[in-house]
């Protein structure tokens, strides 16, 4: 197949959201009651982060993640949350600037691109493409990703999918145990029940210590998540999984392409704020009406701007373009 710099910004056409949440009254009574503590916490309108904390706690899935993560103990979701609405005021991690970052990304160490069988968005990590030295940026190009994940959710998923591909990885490039512990910390306390699932593939010998290091750190949520070299056949389409892991997608990263796909889709302005009409998210959303229970079943993709890149990405997915040229006819 010929090689395309095209990325998947849309879930797989057979890709199918099934409820994974189904509260009791009980519960949903304990989630309004998180909410109303939450709001009760919002920073002044007067404030510039103001409707940026209020965009965070209105989302669908935020209260109810903290609920799952605290086992439904109110002390502990109250505590969780309030911690969690301090750090994003101090790291703001909604306004990352694109610029700011931008040169973590060129070797392509780390790559949003694609989505496994139930929707996740895929984040490929590859420590052997490390360029740059340890510093807080890096931790804020991995927050960066962490949020172009979560614009990038179809309705009906909360999760995403990181899988670490260790193929050229060294004692050098490799991140510090120190670094990964902060890391460790960010998603299990600022980004609760959002791992899906962790894979682990090409971990040389060497580097077993690495995780030996950062086995105490991890969470049991966390560690039951993990899986080290599974068919990745089995969880993500073929048409989404790179050729270099099995599947049938050949692609070849081009690190300006790649940005400007991922800035324009999600809408980022150069400030880290976003362009008009992108507040909610990014506009590729799957369209979809949600069932009686908690989830969503995907039926059709609307809002897909006809960029040369889209028309490739339906092209490689046996799809046309709806009369308008938006909408991929599956």
């Amino acid at each position: 197949m010929v090689k395309t710099t095209a990325i998947h910004l849309i879930p797989d056409p057979s890709t199918v959201i099934r409820p994974v949440h189904v509260y009791s009254e009980e519960q949903t009574a304990q989630i309004e009651e998180l909410r109303q503590y939450a709001h009760s916490l919002v920073l002044p309108e007067s404030d510039p982060y103001y409707k940026w904390e209020l965009r965070w706690l209105n989302k669908p899935d935020t209260i109810p993640r903290y609920m799952r993560a605290a086992k439904w103990k109110m002390n502990d979701a109250q505590k969780r949350i309030k911690g969690t609405l301090e750090w994003r005021r101090e790291f703001k991690p909604d306004l990352i600037p694109p610029d700011e970052v931008k040169v973590e990304s060129e070797t392509g160490k780390i790559v949003l691109n694609g989505f496994d069988k139930d929707g996740r968005p895929i984040i490929y990590m590859r420590p052997g493409r490390e360029n740059t030295v340890t510093s807080p940026r890096q931790l804020r190009h991995l927050v960066w990703w962490l949020e172009r994940a979560k614009d990038m959710m179809p309705p009906g998923q909360e999760s995403l999918v990181i899988m670490v591909d260790y193929k050229t990885a060294t004692l050098r490039t490799n991140p510090s145990i120190s670094t990964a512990i902060k890391v460790l910390g960010i998603l299990q306390q600022h980004y609760v029940e959002t791992l899906g699932r962790a894979i682990i593939i090409n971990l040389p010998m060497i580097l077993n210590f690495f995780y030996k290091g950062i086995a105490p750190f991890l969470d049991p949520v966390t560690r039951d998540k993990m899986r080290f070299n599974p068919d990745v056949t089995e969880l993500i389409p073929r048409s989404h999984l790179d050729s270099e892991f099995g599947g049938d997608y050949e692609y070849e990263f081009d690190y300006e392409s790649y940005w400007k796909q991922i800035v324009d889709h999600c809408g980022i302005a150069p400030d880290g704020t976003r362009l008009p009409g992108y507040f909610d998210g990014s506009k590729s959303a799957v369209t979809t009406l949600p069932p009686a229970e908690n989830g969503v079943v995907s039926t059709a993709v609307s809002d897909v701007k006809d960029t040369p890149e889209r028309k490739d990405e339906v092209a490689r997915r046996g799809s046309t373009l709806d009369e308008d040229g938006d909408t991929p006819v599956v």
